[in-house]
């Protein structure tokens, strides 16, 4: 560091700090009076209970009056009348670089196993604005999912945002673990935010695996956690995933669920009083889900490319938050339980799913196989009623004879092993050979 620089720097810290002291707490809100300080700014709260001293990290996350309202990001145990507020002057950051990969950590970018951080981390706010859109190069080249459905009917581009919708227990996991084995990204960065305890590690053994898992970071911030722990869990996993893309890599993102990191910030909305609208999510809701999901795509240096889950309450895909996800993204996944239920994994309903930059990623000949596979699965499902009870009578319709005699080789198609490895390549060559023995049967 140069001369100029140091003292640069050293004009920046402060000669002094600034203190308050805790008034109340209510709920999940602590009030003080005092430091002066700004929304989003980290305070440390000194607890002396028991003989014992610690400091408790906690936000500033409004005003009352000439207080200042605080969560915490722990619990709030031992905290009493009196005790000292330290203001920081700073937002949250956290511990970011390559020898982070393979680790899994929590929120505050911790280690979850209580181990330390490795050496030679650089630091990072997880609070960023998202890339200027005139500075985003538009998305031309595809990126392997290494899962058949997406890769041949849903086509992915280098920094697209996609969203996968679904109910619970219907293969959401399931399908981000065989994402992160088989993708071509250089790195993963996987948030699992609000997931039960015991999900955390069955997702990293056995989902994800010992090889997903060499090229991966995971953030997790369990149920049990604060609602802003499980917000900190999205924005610090975003910004791991900034970090390497700003390093000129190509990142896979996946976030499971973005429904949870809601449901926190209505928890928080609420609490600071914000009144409930739509369903009873705040407007703070609707104001923080744009600014989490602009943060992925393409930049200048790299891209992101992230799936985000949506865990829609009785199988609803137009409840509040799914239908403000989907309009933000760039294309959705519909996982079905009608086709779970039929044992077809996984359970992508393609009909109902749309990647929106298919039309400018696919080539000609796959585009056209797409459509075709489509044609006939539509053709068969608005007929099925009718099959199903031997109300149709074969030759009424050469479409419907057609769709019947391809229905089960499109379903063999788009089924996949657990850990089946399938390229991008072999995907499309066999979607458009499925669909060139559907023309020539017609």
């Amino acid at each position: 560091m140069k001369a100029s620089d140091l003292i640069e720097h050293i004009a920046t810290i402060p000669t002094f700090k600034k203190y308050g002291r805790v008034k109340r707490v209510v709920g999940l809100m602590i009030e003080s009076q005092g430091p002066e300080s700004s929304v989003g700014e980290v305070c440390y709260i000194h607890i002396n209970s028991r003989g014992t001293q610690r400091i408790i990290q906690a936000e500033v996350v409004g005003f009352n009056n000439d207080l200042v309202i605080l969560m915490p990001f722990t619990n709030m145990q031992d905290i009493s009348p009196g005790s000292l507020v330290e203001a920081t002057t700073k937002p949250l950051e956290i511990k970011v670089g390559p020898s982070l990969i393979g680790k899994v950590v929590d929120s505050l970018g911790q280690p979850i196993n209580g181990g330390k951080l490795p050496k030679g981390l650089n630091t990072t706010f997880t609070e960023q604005d998202p890339p200027n859109p005139l500075s985003r190069p538009p998305i031309d080249e595809k990126i392997e999912v290494g899962v058949k459905a997406i890769d041949s009917m849903l086509t992915v581009g280098k920094g697209q945002r996609v969203g996968i919708f679904a109910g619970s227990g219907v293969g959401k996991s399931t399908l981000l673990g065989m994402i992160a084995r088989n993708t071509n990204a250089d790195i993963n960065v996987i948030a699992l935010i609000g997931e039960r305890g015991r999900e955390v590690r069955e997702f990293i053994e056995r989902d994800l695996g010992e090889e997903g898992l060499r090229k991966t970071i995971v953030v997790a911030a369990t149920s049990d956690q604060p609602a802003l722990m499980r917000i900190k869990g999205a924005l610090t996993a975003t910004a791991i995933a900034e970090y390497f893309r700003d390093k000129g890599m190509n990142v896979m993102l996946m976030m499971d669920s973005v429904t949870r990191v809601a449901m926190a910030q209505r928890e928080i909305g609420l609490a600071v009083g914000e009144p409930p609208t739509t369903k009873g999510y705040t407007p703070s809701v609707f104001a923080l889900l744009p600014k989490l999901l602009e943060r992925t795509g393409t930049n200048v240096k790299g891209s992101i490319t992230a799936f985000y889950t949506v865990l829609v309450d009785g199988d609803d895909f137009n409840e509040p938050i799914s239908d403000t996800v989907r309009g933000i993204l760039d294309g959705h996944i519909i996982l079905d339980r009608d086709i779970a239920n039929r044992g077809q994994y996984p359970a992508i309903n393609v009909l109902k799913s749309v990647s929106r930059l298919i039309n400018h990623l696919a080539s000609p000949e796959h585009l056209k196989a797409s459509e075709r596979i489509r044609e006939l699965l539509s053709t068969y499902t608005n007929s099925e009623d009718l099959i199903q009870i031997g109300a149709y009578k074969k030759g009424s319709s050469r479409e419907i004879d057609e769709s019947i005699l391809f229905y089960p080789k499109i379903i063999s198609f788009l089924k996949q092993g657990v850990n089946e490895k399938i390229t991008q390549q072999q995907s499309i060559q066999g979607l458009v050979q499925l669909a060139n023995k559907g023309d020539a049967g017609s």
